[in-house]
């Protein structure tokens, strides 16, 4: 049986599209998120950023791989339905931790997220990956945004900087260029969403996100995991987040160790 927050048709759209919406599934832990996210604001871990672009108005921040130090973080991922979700979406008998990841849009943002892949910054490949993107507050014109279908498509998209948009490697014949899914006609999914509700899609889709041009704050929590055939892949260049000292070989499971088994059937 699934979870019952999910449908079959839900299963069949994530299978199918690369990406679905799940109401409420942070709904019991909107609070916990939020003081994490406060947390993290306050003591920024190594890898945070401001995203500061010349001409752009308010804050954009992000910041990743805090959940083994704030104790919020750890709690959401232990007591919520995420992983059995996540383990129904993915077709998966496990599911393991890769990475959390907070944004956070200030009032006034003009900052967009870029259009991206998750898949090609990662050292990890598979067909059974999950993000869960879950706002702290309600969201309409700032919500994701994701290209419905792009998980199937024949190359990767090359990873960029956000800020400076700079390629992090050059590599022409395995990666194509960002494209413009709204210039291109592509078949876009955004849902307007409330505090807990989370948009679940493949690592590989295409995704981005306005700016927050509204009067309150858009905080948002991701949690990246993976399932049963997610293997380390080396890539052409750096990866983000990096994880340096990992001491992984190309084909095998992640280590547990530091990302480690939440759910198993």
């Amino acid at each position: 049986m699934t979870h019952p927050l999910l449908s079959a048709e839900q299963i069949e759209e994530f299978q199918r599209d690369g990406v679905t919406v799940v109401r409420g599934l942070f709904k019991d832990h909107v609070e916990t998120l939020r003081a994490g996210v406060e947390s993290n604001m306050n003591a920024p871990g190594p890898y945070a950023s401001e995203n500061k672009k010349e001409g752009q108005t308010g804050r954009f921040f992000d910041d990743y791989c805090n959940w083994q130090r704030i104790a919020e973080f750890a709690e959401v991922i232990k007591a919520s339905p995420a992983a059995e979700v996540a383990a129904d979406l993915m077709k998966s008998n496990s599911v393991q931790v890769f990475h959390d990841h907070v944004l956070v849009k200030e009032p006034g943002t003009s900052m967009a997220t870029p259009w991206h892949t998750d898949g090609p910054y990662y050292f990890v490949e598979g067909r059974q990956t999950v993000s869960f993107w879950s706002p702290l507050d309600a969201v309409t014109d700032a919500t994701l945004r994701c290209v419905a279908g792009s998980h199937r498509w024949k190359k990767p998209v090359l990873p960029t900087r956000w800020v400076s948009e700079e390629s992090f490697f050059a590599d022409e014949d395995t990666y194509m260029p960002v494209p413009d899914p709204e210039a291109e006609g592509m078949d876009i999914r955004e849902w307007s969403m409330e505090p807990g509700d989370a948009v679940a899609f493949n690592y590989s889709v295409l995704h981005g996100a306005r700016g927050n041009t509204s009067s309150t704050r858009r905080r948002a929590f991701s949690l990246r995991l993976l399932g049963d055939d997610a293997r380390y892949v080396e890539r052409p260049g750096p990866t983000s987040p990096p994880f340096p000292g990992h001491d992984m070989q190309a084909g095998q499971k992640l280590r547990e160790d530091w990302f480690p088994v939440i759910y198993t059937r």
